[in-house]
């Protein structure tokens, strides 16, 4: 057996349509009011929902770790409480700080990871990702599914 998927990899997410760069432009402001006094590292997420609505998430730790959120899952999370049944289009995840190198690719957790992929199965479409890395290449996948091909199913 053999895994492969598809992305694209931009050298700087200038290029992309202007809603995608709208969408990053909401991740990186929702990365400022991270709450991060421990790790420094600063994440953002911005969600494209069906109807045109843009939702922020950001990571917020706390000292009795790991009672802190992801950014990924706080946006999420918010969404599946204040908008069950509306579409999520697309997810953007920024960050910056010196817990991970410039020059990696910025991913999600495997929780974020896992929480993407439940959200997809709930709402049947695919949910596409865009992750700027804090040297501006950006990533972009279609189906988060792709990002964790043994996520749990029922």
């Amino acid at each position: 057996m053999e895994f492969s998927f598809n992305y694209k990899l931009l050298s700087h997410y200038n290029s992309l349509p202007e809603n995608d760069r709208i969408l990053v432009n909401s991740a990186f402001s929702a990365m400022e009011r991270a709450y991060a006094p421990y790790s420094e590292f600063r994440v953002g997420a911005s969600v494209l929902l069906g109807n045109g609505e843009i939702i922020q998430g950001n990571n917020q730790e706390n000292l009795a770790y790991p009672s802190g959120l992801c950014a990924e899952r706080v946006a999420l999370f918010y969404i599946g409480a204040n908008y069950p049944n509306e579409v999520i289009d697309t997810i953007c995840i920024v960050a910056k700080g010196t817990l991970v190198s410039e020059e990696l690719l910025l991913s999600p957790c495997g929780g974020c990871r896992q929480v993407m992929v439940e959200s997809a199965m709930r709402q049947s479409t695919p949910i596409r990702v865009i992750m700027v890395n804090q040297d501006n290449r950006t990533l972009i996948v279609n189906r988060v599914e792709d990002l964790l091909p043994f996520a749990f199913s029922k």
